[in-house]
């Protein structure tokens, strides 16, 4: 099994606003770091995104990011121990606040790509019912049998 992930957020401004010279860079170079980092298995393509109103999402959504990682902890070493971690301090110049969980982690099988649709649906899941193994967050995880993973437990690797 492998580790899946949807970020959804609102830019503070269009994206082709100057103002977001500076996200659209860091996206790409990110994106570049994502590539060689232990663990990083996929991205959609089209990573990051502009969105219109997607179907129960409830509010607008603008950028979404969709992933697939070897496992938790190679998610969370790219997310928050790297270069990847400065720049989510930075994440209010670029996007507006926003109401409950952005992102979304569930398991999929080895090879499996998840559409945009069917991740932003795991999103609504998480919103609606809380973490469950469908649908879980960072704070409240799920090993890929569906157990809870214990709160503070370490990112070891699967």
């Amino acid at each position: 099994m492998q580790l899946a992930q949807v970020n959804a957020a609102r830019l503070r401004y269009p994206v082709d606003d100057p103002r977001l010279a500076g996200f659209r860079a860091v996206v790409e170079r990110v994106n570049r770091l994502a590539d060689v980092t232990p663990g990083f298995v996929w991205r959609d393509p089209d990573a990051h995104r502009a969105l219109e109103r997607p179907a129960g999402a409830g509010e607008l959504l603008t950028i979404v990011n969709l992933s697939v990682w070897e496992d938790y902890a190679s998610l969370h070493g790219f997310v928050y121990r790297g270069p990847h971690g400065q720049l989510v301090r930075r994440q209010r110049e670029w996007l507006l606040p926003t109401s409950g969980p952005t992102t979304a982690l569930w398991w999929v099988h080895d090879g499996e790509r998840p559409t945009p649709d069917a991740a932003l649906a795991r999103l609504v899941h998480l919103k609606t019912h809380g973490p469950t193994p469908r649908a879980f967050s960072v704070k409240r995880r799920f090993d890929p049998d569906g157990r809870p993973v214990a709160r503070g437990a370490p990112a070891a690797r699967a």
